[in-house]
C-alpha cells in the first residue's frame, strides 16, 4: 500500500505506536506486483541493519514481497532467483515475519505462498514454504475504507478465481469442501455492491477479508485436485503486459472454462444450481449458463473480460504462447493443457 495512504488513513500511526521503543528499519515502494530487483534492495538494507523479524504492512503484494525478503536474506545460494526457480524448494531458513493486511486479496496472509516478477526478463513465478507462513496477521476491515475502487474490485475477483483453482475441477466426493467453495463465492456475489459501495461499512469489508482469507488458506483443498491454468496463463499477462493480477484473472478463467467444458461440464453445473440457482436445461446448458453469469458478475463490478480492454491483441499473444513452449509447461488438473491449447485459450480471450 501507498505510503500515503497509509498515513492517511492512520495505519502508520498505528503502526508506529505499537512498536514502542522498538528499533525499527522502513523499506517503501513494494509494487503492485513485486519484482525482484526491488526485494533485493530490501533484502540489503536488512542484511546491513542486522533485521530480524519483518513486519509487512500493506496489501498482498506487499506480504507477498516479505514472504521472498525473508527468505533471501537467510538464502546461503548464489541466485536468489532460484527460490522461485525451484518453487521454494532450495528454502532451508528464513527471517520470521508478521502482517498487518490494508488490502484483501490474496489470501498470503494465512497461507506460505509469494508470488514476484523478475522485470529484466519479465518473468512473474511463485514460490512457497513453510519457512514464510506468517507468525501472526492482523486483519482490520477499517484499513480498507480508503482503498481506490478498482482495487477492491481486483480483491473481489481474486478471491473469487483463487475459489475456482481449487473447486472447478472434477467431483473429487469432498461434499463439504465443495460446500465451503460455494459458500464464499456465493457470499462475494452476493455482497459485491456493498463491498464496492461508495461508503463502505465495517461488516461488508470484514466479510470480504474473510472471504478473501478463507479462499487460500489450504481449507477448501484439502482432498481435492487442482486446476491453477487460469493463473498461470494470468501471470504471464501481467508479466509481458502489465495489467492487474485480478484483470488477468476475469479475463481468462470463463476461456479456460469454455477450452476445458468437456472435463469440468460436471462441476460447472454444479456451480449454477448451487450458486447461481439455474435449475432447468441439460448439463451442458447448465455449464454453459455458469460461464454466462460468471462473466456477467465480472463485468457488473466493472471488471472486463476480454483482452482488447487492455489493448491486447492477437497478434500479441505468442509471447506468452512462445514461454509456456519454451518451458514446456502442462498445466490443468487433467495435465492437458500444452502451449497450443494455450493459445487456444488465448484467442478466446480476444
Amino acid at each position: 500500500m501507498a505510503a500515503d495512504r497509509l498515513k492517511k488513513n492512520g495505519v502508520y500511526d498505528q503502526v508506529v505506536k505499537a512498536f514502542g521503543k522498538r528499533k525499527f528499519v522502513e523499506f517503501g515502494g513494494i509494487e503492485p506486483n513485486p519484482r525482484f530487483e526491488t526485494c533485493l534492495k530490501a533484502v540489503a538494507l536488512a542484511k546491513k541493519k542486522k533485521v530480524d523479524f519483518l513486519l509487512s504492512v500493506g496489501g498482498g503484494s506487499v506480504l507477498d514481497a516479505t514472504k521472498f525478503i525473508a527468505a533471501a536474506i537467510r538464502f546461503r545460494g548464489k541466485d536468489p532467483w532460484d527460490i522461485l526457480r525451484t518453487m521454494g524448494g532450495c528454502v532451508k531458513a528464513a527471517v520470521p515475519l508478521g502482517a498487518i493486511l490494508t488490502l484483501p486479496a490474496t489470501g498470503s496472509e494465512m497461507n506460505c505462498f509469494s508470488v514476484i516478477s523478475r522485470e529484466k526478463t519479465q518473468e512473474k513465478l511463485h514460490f512457497g514454504s513453510p519457512k514464510v507462513f506468517p507468525q501472526f496477521s492482523i486483519l482490520d476491515p477499517e484499513a480498507t475504507y480508503s482503498l481506490p475502487r478498482a482495487q477492491v474490485r481486483n480483491g473481489i475477483v481474486d478471491a473469487f478465481a483463487h475459489v475456482m483453482e481449487q473447486y472447478m475441477t472434477r467431483d473429487n466426493r469432498t461434499h463439504l469442501q465443495d460446500r465451503q467453495a460455494e459458500a464464499i463465492l456465493k457470499t462475494l456475489v452476493d455482497d459485491a455492491d456493498k463491498i464496492l459501495a461508495e461508503r463502505p461499512d465495517y461488516d461488508s469489508r470484514a466479510t470480504w477479508m474473510w472471504c478473501c482469507t478463507q479462499a487460500l488458506n489450504g481449507t477448501i483443498a484439502c482432498g481435492c485436485v487442482e486446476d491453477w491454468s487460469t493463473h498461470m496463463i494470468g501471470h504471464e499477462l501481467t508479466a509481458f503486459f502489465g495489467i492487474d493480477h485480478g484483470q488477468s484473472l476475469a479475463v481468462v478463467m470463463p476461456a479456460v472454462w469454455k477450452h476445458q467444458k468437456q472435463h469440468k461440464k460436471a462441476k460447472l453445473a454444479q456451480y449454477a444450481r448451487r450458486v447461481w440457482h439455474v435449475t432447468s436445461g441439460s448439463i451442458d446448458e447448465q455449464a454453459d449458463a455458469a460461464i454466462d453469469k460468471t462473466i456477467a458478475f465480472f463485468n457488473s463490478i466493472g471488471m472486463p473480460t476480454r483482452l482488447d480492454a487492455y489493448r491486447i491483441t492477437g497478434a500479441d499473444i505468442h509471447k506468452v504462447v512462445d514461454r509456456f513452449a519454451e518451458r514446456g509447461t502442462v498445466l490443468g488438473e487433467n495435465q492437458n493443457i500444452t502451449s497450443k491449447e494455450i493459445e487456444q485459450i488465448l484467442r478466446l480471450c480476444l
